[in-house]
């Protein structure tokens, strides 16, 4: 009943097509331009991909922090690793530029040597006051000198921060506005105020001055994501027009088809506008992604087209049958596709269920498209010249075909080994796989902020902000000498790892105070003892400069305090022994009754966030493989059949993961995608070359081997032509700068190649040496969904006379 309610309704949606084109052909230029009218809603992120949910603990930890002290990643930095820069010109010109930055609204704050301060006892007055290091401008080789002398020598405080005694490198440290930087204003400042200024600097001194900072770092990636869209459409139209040229020699197809993907990418970006989503690096790889999805299904419907022009020369019916035929395969097809994306829907990331979303409906839209614009267009054209057909009797086609026949005939067990060794092998490679949660490890290498970054941790060990939120549970308890000494016990441990920076705390001012105490003689840089402690808190408490410093660590109630640090791009692995190793040493120190201890920042909410998506991963490639499962098995009625179906298709997905392992490609955000992704596009193979199977089965009396070479000869040369396009259209993501977008687009196209490889042999040579328990009318029922109607053109002449009046 279902399969003539299904037949049914192909017709009339071919008899509702192919008879209303003047209207069709209007709707959808008002739908394009509606969406079009939404694109001035689209923007471009501003700020980091949070992984997580907004509810996660680890979240809170970290929003906890920012309502405390607020937002701590506005620094920008800029720094200079030249000895030349210690002379009196160009010493003056790198103070002047920091002076600046002072000028700009944008800016909160900016420190610089300039701005050092030497904090001296003032005994008169008992309290401690603020001294400049550089009163007025440099005038003399001998002030410089004793710069040097004070800046790399006397004042630790300082040591890691704006320099490094070390190599003599020298930083400043712009604060932006809290407000700002996670607005499009932060772009504006950094491309027509930071960056103008110092080339001017550079252009005039001759200094190579490196910047970095996370708000640099985010704004010049951003504007990565932004040019490499552009690049991305263009490269995908190009490869994918190319390739479809080449199989089917004829602009005029080739033409339509650019038109067809073109819609289909305006209606993408505007779902985007519609829905209010940022474009983030995910979502901006879907218009590409439609090119590459939205041409096979071109490759379906006019190569249909042309078999059956060049069957029996009547137009209308051609199209008629395009319809019928092919736009149920083609619907069902898409949903599966649509389907692996939407998995990420019911995942807890806002990140992946934006991408999820918007990808799912592109690719229903594209469909529609697809199954509108190609058949109308076909009825105003005349007939396919003999040039145009004669890629149906390629040669070299024939004898790919040949190839697999034999190879399923004759090499099974071969097929059979082969797969199990791969299987092994992917095995011990799975092993290997790492995870990364590494904030800039996608980033272009190229890129020169990317080298600032390296350039930073060599010289101060990193530029990734790592916070550790002490809670004393207490007014004033920060200040106590007992809280201070567990803290600088921490600070020790912190020092001992190489892949943090010097930490920045209370703890240090106090030192500082101390040494400043005792005449500003470096060897008293530390925690005064209990009894120096109570006069040289009372020279602190007189004192407006120490309260002026001590904002930066200690809340205003006294009760919190923060100690900074920045950490180095290292793996996950690193990152979790480091925070183990730190967790251990705080629940040594701090008792839980008196102590709330938490590790937050940037970084370390990334890594969690990519420890979260790999348990999503697992979930939504679950929910991929159930979906689709079902759906198998409402289309066919066979258990045994989804078991053999889903094999061709999950072994390209190990053999992806154990190639990830041997090549040493992390999972990460990006990778992460590559299997629900190519999942759900390689499962469409299986659904064409199965439902021919069956038709094949049916017609010649379920005659099993001619049946299954019949289904190889019908659908391998599609199932060629479209894994072509798709290899070659997920190529171009390799020509990115950003890493994880270059793994994405080479691990599907080889997932891809694979499984078009296991679905031509391994899937026809599984239907073989299963037949009897497989391929038998018990098994195979009657089919919920007729995916490949039977010939029938009864409404052919009443479709034809009709088309005809309106043409």
């Amino acid at each position: 009943m279902f399969k003539l309610f299904t037949k049914g309704f192909w017709d009339v949606i071919a008899r509702l097509i192919l008879r209303n084109k003047i209207g069709i052909l209007a709707s959808i230029i008002i739908a394009t331009i509606l969406f079009s009218t939404q694109w001035k809603n689209m923007r471009f992120t501003y700020t980091e991909a949070n992984l997580l949910p907004d509810d996660h603990d680890v979240n809170q930890v970290y929003n906890n922090f920012l309502d405390i002290f607020g937002e701590e990643g506005n620094l920008i930095v800029f720094g200079v690793k030249d000895s030349t820069l210690f002379t009196v010109e160009k010493l003056n010109a790198w103070n002047k530029l920091s002076e600046t930055f002072k000028t700009f609204n944008e800016v909160e704050t900016v420190v610089s040597i300039k701005d050092l301060q030497k904090l001296v006892k003032d005994t008169d007055n008992e309290r401690f006051l603020l001294e400049p290091f550089i009163k007025d401008s440099i005038t003399s080789m001998s002030q410089i000198d004793t710069l040097e002398q004070e800046l790399f020598k006397q004042y630790p405080f300082y040591d890691n921060f704006l320099y490094n005694k070390e190599t003599k490198t020298v930083r400043t440290a712009v604060y932006l506005k809290k407000d700002i930087v996670n607005t499009a204003a932060r772009k504006d400042f950094v491309f027509d105020l930071l960056v103008p200024e110092i080339d001017a600097f550079e252009a005039k001194t001759g200094i190579d001055v490196r910047v970095s900072g996370m708000p640099y770092i985010r704004t010049l990636n951003a504007q990565n994501i932004v040019d490499e869209i552009g690049e991305f459409i263009a490269a995908a139209l190009f490869v994918t027009s190319l390739i479809f040229f080449l199989f089917f020699r004829s602009f005029r197809a080739t033409l339509i088809s650019l038109v067809v993907v073109c819609l289909g990418v305006m209606w993408t970006f505007g779902i985007i506008g519609f829905l209010n989503y940022e474009i983030t690096v995910l979502t901006a790889l879907i218009p590409p992604l439609i090119i590459v999805i939205g041409i096979p299904n071109c490759i379906f419907l006019i190569n249909k087209y042309q078999q059956e022009v060049k069957l029996h020369g009547n137009k209308v019916k051609s199209l008629q049958r395009v319809i019928t035929k092919i736009g149920n395969a083609t619907l069902m097809t898409n949903v599966t596709t649509a389907s692996g994306f939407a998995t990420f829907i019911l995942t807890e990331s806002q990140l992946l269920k934006e991408f999820g979303l918007v990808a799912s409906l592109s690719i229903l839209a594209i469909f529609i498209l697809c199954l509108l614009i190609i058949p109308i267009i076909y009825t105003f054209l005349p007939y396919p010249k003999d040039r145009h057909l004669e890629h149906l009797n390629k040669r070299w086609i024939g004898g790919f075909v040949d190839w697999m026949e034999r190879m399923v005939k004759q090499r099974r067990i071969t097929i059979y080994i082969s797969a199990l060794l791969l299987l092994i092998a992917s095995m011990i490679g799975i092993n290997q796989i790492k995870i990364s949660g590494s904030l800039i490890e996608d980033m272009s290498k190229e890129a020169q902020f990317f080298k600032d970054i390296r350039f930073f941790e060599s010289e101060f060990n990193g530029i990734m902000p790592m916070e550790i939120l002490v809670d004393t549970k207490r007014k004033k308890g920060v200040m106590k000498l007992s809280t201070l000494k567990r803290m600088n016990e921490l600070e020790d441990l912190i020092n001992e790892i190489p892949e943090l920076s010097k930490p920045i705390s209370v703890v240090s001012l106090v030192k500082y105070s101390k040494q400043a105490y005792y005449n500003g003689n470096p060897k008293y840089y530390q925690l005064p003892t209990s009894q120096e402690n109570s006069f040289i808190m009372s020279y602190a408490k007189n004192s407006s400069a120490e309260s002026n410093l001590l904002e930066n660590f200690v809340d205003s109630t006294g009760q919190y305090a923060r100690i900074t640090t920045f950490m180095k791009d290292i793996g996950t692995d690193k990152m979790e022994r480091i925070e183990e190793d730190l967790q251990a040493k705080i629940n040594k120190l701090f008792p839980k009754e008196q102590y709330d201890i938490t590790i937050t920042g940037k970084a370390l909410v990334f890594q969690k966030g990519t420890k979260y998506l790999i348990k999503n991963l697992v979930i939504s490639l679950s929910l991929a493989i159930l979906l689709i499962s079902i759906f198998m098995a409402y289309m066919f009625r066979s258990f045994r059949m989804i078991v053999v179906s889903l094999i061709p298709n999950l072994l390209p997905l190990v053999i992806t993961a154990g190639l990830m392992g041997y090549l040493g490609v992390p999972i990460k955000p990006s990778t992460i995608l590559v299997f629900s992704i190519a999942f759900g596009i390689s499962v469409d193979d299986t659904i064409h070359f199965l439902a021919k199977y069956r038709q094949e089965l049916q017609s010649n009396h379920w005659k099993i081997r001619k049946s299954v070479y019949g289904a190889l000869r019908e659908t391998g040369v599609s199932m060629f032509y479209t894994s072509i396009v798709l290899f070659f259209g997920f190529s171009v993501f390799t020509i990115s700068s950003f890493g994880g977008t270059v793994a994405l687009g080479a691990l599907v196209s080889a997932t891809l190649l694979f499984a078009m490889l296991s679905n031509l042999l391994l899937l026809p040579s599984l239907l073989l040496s299963l037949e009897r328990n497989i391929a038998n009318k018990e098994v195979l029922k009657e089919p919920a969904i007729n995916i490949i109607p039977d010939e029938n053109d009864s409404d052919t002449n009443e479709i034809n006379s009709s088309t005809e009046k309106n043409t």
